[in-house]
């Protein structure tokens, strides 16, 4: 059974940092793409950033530059950092794996059938 724990989630003012962790485990596939997701309230689940197995990495253009997205393979967990937060980024930060491999459509979610149960970041001052 695939397992994925998110945590990190917090408060902090506009302009500060956050990393975000996520913890995979029960899957038994060996290249898996690995993603970031939020949901802010009212609005749909959108794609933040994403990452193939060999490292190459996808960003949704709100959190170029701000934000990114990294994997330790030998603990399996996901990483997301993030810098310069600003209120828009405010939502609930979910972590989803799949078993395609590549990254065509990493941002669209019915791609995923594998989620955590998110992790809320507010950003305001």
């Amino acid at each position: 059974q695939v397992q994925l724990l998110e945590a990190g989630g917090d408060s902090v003012p506009p302009g500060g940092s956050l990393r975000l962790a996520c913890r995979a485990s029960g899957y038994t596939w060996t290249t898996p793409f690995m993603a970031w997701f939020r949901q802010a309230p009212g609005k749909e689940r959108e794609g933040v950033a994403g990452i193939t197995h060999s490292g190459r990495s996808y960003y949704a253009d709100s959190v170029q530059g701000r934000f990114t997205i990294s994997q330790d393979s030998t603990t399996n967990t996901l990483y997301l950092q993030m810098n310069d937060l600003k209120p828009e980024d405010t939502a609930l930060y979910y972590c989803a794996a799949r078993t395609r491999a590549d990254g065509d459509s990493w941002s669209e979610s019915r791609e995923y059938p594998y989620w955590g149960r998110g992790t809320q970041i507010t950003v305001s001052s």
